[in-house]
C-alpha cells in the first residue's frame, strides 16, 4: 500500500474488528486461568488455533515453503508464543487486564528503541507521532496507573511479554522475509502446541473445567488467534505494517470496558477521558502521510494477549 493512500472503507471495518478481538483475550485469560494453569492455557490454545489454521496454510501451499527456514520459524514460535503467552497467563493470575492492557501498549515503543538502535530506521511524520503519543497517554488515563496489587514478579512477567512481542516482528521481518506469513504463524502455533504437550500432561486439571473457562479457551484459540491472524493479514494489506499496530493502542480501551461490562469494574472519568484520548489518537495516526516500512508487518501485540 502507498504511503499516501487513504483507508478505504474495507480497511476501517477491519481496523474495527481488530480493535475488538485483540481487546478481548485479557479478559479470556483472566476467566480461564482461574481453573487451568498457564501452561495448559497455552497448549490448549495455540493446539486448537494450529489446528484451523494449518489446513488453510495447506491448501494455500505456504508448508512447503516455511518448513525450509523451520530453524526460524521455531526461534520466531519461541518469542512470539511459547515464553511470553505463559508469561502473559501466569502474571494475569494477579493483574487487572486494564492494568496489563496499559503494560503491553509499549510494545510498539520498545520495538522501535531496538529497531533504531540496530541500524534500521523507521520514519513517523509529526502529526503521526503525536496520534501515537496521544494514544498512549490516553491509555494511561483509562488505567489511571494503578498499580495496587502489582507484584515484582508479575511486573517483571510482563516486562518480558513486552520485549518478545517487540524482538518476534523483527525476527519475522530479517529472517522469514519473503515466506507466507500465514504458513508461518500456523508452524509455530503447532510446534508450540507441541513443545507444550508434555507439560501440559503434567498440569492437566483434576476435575472439569468451569464452561465459562472452556468457553473463554475456545474464543481465545478460534477468534482471538486463528481468525485474527486472517484479519490482521487483511487489514496489513489495505492499511500497511505501521497504521496496522495503532491497534495496539485501542485494544486496552476495549479492555477496560469489557472489564466494566462482564467483571463489574467501576468506570471511572479517566476510563471516559482515555477512551476519547485514544480514539483521537488512532485518527491522527491513521491520517493519510504517514511513511509505511516495506517489510513485512509485525504480529499481535497481545497476541497481543
Amino acid at each position: 500500500m502507498r504511503a499516501n493512500a487513504a483507508i478505504t472503507r474495507r480497511g476501517w471495518l477491519l481496523f474495527a474488528a481488530m480493535c475488538v478481538i485483540w481487546g478481548i483475550p485479557y479478559l479470556l485469560i483472566r476467566v480461564a486461568v482461574r481453573d487451568l494453569s498457564p501452561a495448559m492455557l497455552v497448549f490448549t490454545r495455540a493446539g486448537i488455533a494450529a489446528l484451523l489454521l494449518l489446513p488453510v496454510a495447506a491448501v494455500r501451499g505456504h508448508l512447503r515453503e516455511v518448513l525450509g527456514r523451520w530453524q526460524w520459524v521455531l526461534l520466531f514460535g519461541i518469542v512470539e508464543m511459547a515464553v511470553p503467552w505463559l508469561l502473559l497467563s501466569s502474571a494475569e493470575q494477579r493483574l487487572s487486564s486494564s492494568l496489563t492492557g496499559l503494560l503491553i501498549a509499549a510494545v510498539p515503543l520498545v520495538g522501535a528503541l531496538i529497531v533504531r538502535t540496530t541500524g534500521a530506521r523507521d520514519r513517523l511524520g509529526f502529526t503521526s507521532a503525536t496520534g501515537l503519543l496521544l494514544g498512549l497517554a490516553g491509555v494511561g488515563a483509562i488505567v489511571g496507573l494503578n498499580l495496587g496489587g502489582a507484584s515484582v514478579g508479575s511486573l517483571s512477567e510482563i516486562a518480558g511479554v513486552v520485549v518478545c512481542y517487540a524482538v518476534g516482528p523483527i525476527i519475522l521481518t530479517r529472517l522469514l522475509a519473503g515466506l507466507p506469513a500465514l504458513g508461518v504463524i500456523a508452524v509455530a502455533l503447532g510446534a508450540t502446541a507441541v513443545c507444550y504437550a508434555p507439560v501440559a500432561a503434567f498440569s492437566a486439571p483434576s476435575t472439569l473445567p468451569s464452561g465459562r473457562a472452556i468457553g473463554s479457551v475456545l474464543a481465545l484459540a478460534a477468534v482471538c488467534t486463528a481468525l485474527a491472524f486472517l484479519l490482521f493479514f487483511a487489514l496489513i494489506e489495505q492499511v500497511g505494517p505501521v497504521r496496522a499496530t495503532v491497534i495496539t493502542y485501542v485494544n486496552p480501551a476495549v479492555a477496560a470496558l469489557l472489564g466494566v461490562a462482564v467483571l463489574g469494574e467501576s468506570f471511572t472519568a479517566g476510563m471516559g477521558i482515555g477512551f476519547v484520548l485514544v480514539l483521537a489518537g488512532s485518527v491522527l495516526a491513521t491520517r493519510p502521510g504517514m511513511s509505511a516500512v516495506p517489510s513485512p508487518a509485525p504480529i499481535d501485540p497481545e497476541l497481543s494477549a
